[in-house]
């Protein structure tokens, strides 16, 4: 028993010091503008601008191959941050200010498929094959990828319900 004790623990530091000699060894150094860029971010990787991710976008957006318009979550507050930052140019007038929206079940048509199980990037849908699903509306980020994929429209987004936590004071209309 104490062999194989001090066998795994020598087995365990060798590891762990040739990781850590190979993150310093490899290690690669990330654009700062980059890095800026994706921390303006809404950071919930959802895909609705097309890229991999929000550090996919803040790449497309440096190289200039994406809108300051291309993430919806971010809405009209980030596009305009984004066109300042990088100099680009900005339409406002083809962004569409949205109420942040969240996916919802109708369990009377649910089949449990498993296919808004599968698709959605923030693991936000509860389920198993067979079986009603549910979301968890904390981590639902509105992205639509699971109603595109539901056969029988069971999941719909809907907007946020106004509670104590998610009220928010509207802003004056200009005249």
């Amino acid at each position: 028993m104490l062999i194989a004790v001090v066998s795994l623990s020598v087995m365990g530091a060798v590891f762990g010091l040739g990781l850590g000699l190979a993150a310093r060894f490899f290690h690669v150094e990330r654009d700062g503008a980059e890095a800026e860029i994706e921390a303006m971010m809404p950071g919930t990787n959802c895909g609705q601008c097309g890229f991999p991710g929000c550090a996919g976008a803040a790449e497309a957006l440096i190289a200039g191959d994406a809108p300051a318009s291309c993430c919806p979550p971010g809405g009209l507050q980030l596009a305009e941050a984004l066109a300042a930052r990088l100099g680009l140019p900005l339409d406002a007038s083809a962004i569409q200010p949205q109420r942040p929206r969240i996916a919802e079940v109708r369990e009377d048509i649910c089949i449990g498929c498993t296919k808004c199980f599968k698709s959605c990037p923030t693991d936000a849908v509860l389920g198993a094959v067979k079986q009603i699903h549910a979301v968890i509306r904390e981590a639902c980020t509105g992205c639509a990828k699971c109603e595109e994929v539901c056969p029988t429209g069971a999941i719909e987004l809907a907007p946020v319900p106004v509670t104590q936590q998610t009220w928010v004071w509207p802003k004056p209309v200009s005249a």
